[in-house]
């Protein structure tokens, strides 16, 4: 007997971790952190609009039964949000690095015990080089195989997630985030 499938209108390609992040960015327009409000309609407008063009007949539910339809499958912590994880359970990254980062960090006594570990130099920061350390024993431990480049996007695009002014290194409150 096969496994259960996925929804033909959510089969998709995995995304890099890089287009995940450009998708994210894109609907989560306040920098918040969730996708909520108005986000959150066009975003379910977007995807509505992709089934149609990829040929999958929609009910003829109307828009807010459709949307709380979705949120009840999708908003996990059913909080009315799209958070990231919940996101990544949707548009499925390749490796699901993003999630494995964020499972890994959990609690925040995790979470500060990875700091100390990765903030090699006790400098307060995490830089580059720390983090890419972080990421390659994440995937490890995660049984994740990758090769050197895409540790190298996976470390550019954490940065580019959380690096709020851009100094090329992670401050704790910006990690936390």
């Amino acid at each position: 007997m096969a496994g259960p499938q996925q929804a033909p209108h959510l089969h998709l390609a995995e995304l890099t971790a890089s287009q995940f992040l450009d998708i994210w960015r894109h609907f989560d327009a306040d920098g918040n952190g969730y996708i909520e409000g108005k986000e959150l309609e066009n975003f379910f407008q977007e995807l509505e609009s992709a089934r149609k063009g990829a040929g999958v007949d929609s009910k003829k539910d109307s828009l807010g039964d459709k949307m709380k339809e979705f949120m009840h499958k999708y908003d996990k912590n059913a909080d009315g949000k799209i958070e990231m994880a919940e996101l990544a359970q949707i548009l499925p990254t390749e490796e699901n690095f993003l999630l494995c980062f964020r499972q890994h960090v959990g609690s925040s006594s995790e979470f500060m015990e990875a700091w100390r570990r990765y903030d090699t130099d006790r400098s307060g920061y995490i830089e580059a080089n720390e983090l890419k350390g972080f990421l390659s024993d994440l995937l490890k431990k995660a049984n994740r195989p990758y090769d050197e480049p895409k540790l190298q996007e996976y470390t550019q695009t954490i940065l580019r997630m959380f690096d709020m002014n851009g100094d090329g290194k992670l401050g704790l409150s910006e990690m936390s985030r």
